[in-house]
C-alpha cells in the first residue's frame, strides 16, 4: 500500500511541478515580450519625433528662403520705382505719382507676405487674423509707455515710472524691447498682483538702455502671463520669449521673485552694437 501511494505521490506531483515550471516560464516570455514591445515604442516615438522636428526644420528652413526672395524682390522693386519717382518728381509728377503708388503696392504685398509666413512660425494664440489692417499700426516704443501706465493703472495697479539719464532717439528694436519688457512686467504683476504696485525705471546709460519693473504684492513670477484686456494689448510670448528677443541684441534680462512679496524684472540693452 505504500509503495502504492507513494507512486501516486509522484505522479501527482511530476506533473504539477512540469504546470509550475510552464506557467512560470510563460510568465517570463510575456513579461519579456511586454518590454520588446515598450521598448519598440519608446523608439518608434523618438522615431516620430524626430521625423516632426526634421520636418519642422525643413519647413522654417523654406520659409526663410521665401522670406528672402520676397523682401529682396520687392525692396529691388522699391528702390527703383522711389529712383525713378525722385528724377521725375519736378518735371512729370504724374509719372512721379504713379511710381510712387508702385512703391506703396509693392510695400503692403511684402508686409502681406511676411505676415502670412511668419503666421506659419508663430501663429496667434488667440487665432486672429494677420491680415488685420491693425496689424500694420507701428510697433509700440518707449514714448508710449505713458498711456501703457494708464491703462494699467486704471486696471487696478498703480504705478510709478522714474526716467534717469539722458533720454536720446534709441534704434527701433532695443525701443520695442524695452517697452515689451515694461509690458510684460506690469501684465503679470496685475495678473497675478493683489493689493500691490509697481515702479519702473528707464535709465538711459552711457553704452546701455537699463529697464528695471519692481512690484510688490503675492510672489509669483509667470513666464507664460496672458495679457489682461483691461490692460490693453499683451506682449503675449511671456518673459521667456522676451529674454530671447533680449539676447537677440546681446542684452541679459534677470526676472526673479523678491523677499516680502512681489517680483524684479531687470534688463540692460548694450547701445553700442547696435
Amino acid at each position: 500500500m505504500e509503495t502504492v501511494a507513494l507512486v501516486v505521490a509522484v505522479a501527482v506531483a511530476v506533473p504539477l511541478a512540469v504546470a509550475v515550471a510552464l506557467a512560470v516560464a510563460l510568465r517570463r516570455a510575456r513579461l519579456r515580450h511586454e518590454r520588446a514591445l515598450g521598448e519598440r515604442g519608446w523608439l518608434l516615438e523618438r522615431e516620430r519625433e524626430a521625423a516632426a522636428h526634421a520636418a519642422v526644420g525643413e519647413e522654417r528652413a523654406r520659409i526663410a528662403r521665401e522670406l528672402h526672395d520676397i523682401v529682396s524682390h520687392n525692396v529691388s522693386v522699391m528702390i527703383v520705382q522711389a529712383g525713378a519717382a525722385r528724377e521725375v518728381l519736378a518735371t512729370m509728377p504724374d509719372e512721379a505719382g504713379a511710381a510712387l503708388a508702385a512703391v506703396e503696392r509693392a510695400g503692403r504685398d511684402t508686409m502681406t507676405e511676411l505676415r502670412h509666413l511668419l503666421g506659419l512660425l508663430a501663429p496667434a494664440a488667440d487665432g486672429a487674423d494677420a491680415d488685420d489692417p491693425a496689424d500694420l499700426a507701428p510697433q509700440p516704443t518707449l514714448a508710449r509707455l505713458s498711456p501703457l501706465v494708464d491703462r494699467i493703472a486704471f486696471a487696478g495697479l498703480p504705478v510709478e515710472v522714474r526716467i534717469s539719464g539722458d533720454p536720446r532717439p534709441l534704434p527701433t528694436g532695443i525701443d520695442v524691447t524695452a517697452y515689451r519688457i515694461v509690458q510684460e512686467a506690469l501684465t503679470n504683476a496685475l495678473k497675478h498682483g493683489s493689493g500691490g504696485k509697481a515702479e519702473v525705471t528707464i535709465r538711459y546709460a552711457e553704452h546701455a538702455l537699463r529697464v528695471e519693473v519692481l512690484t510688490t504684492g503675492p510672489s509669483v513670477l509667470t513666464g507664460d502671463a496672458v495679457p489682461s484686456s483691461q490692460a490693453g494689448d499683451g506682449a503675449g510670448r511671456g518673459l521667456a520669449g522676451l529674454r530671447e528677443r533680449v539676447t537677440v541684441y546681446g542684452g541679459d534680462l534677470d526676472a526673479r521673485r523678491r523677499l516680502g512679496g512681489g517680483y524684479r524684472v531687470r534688463a540692460r540693452l548694450p547701445l553700442d552694437a547696435s
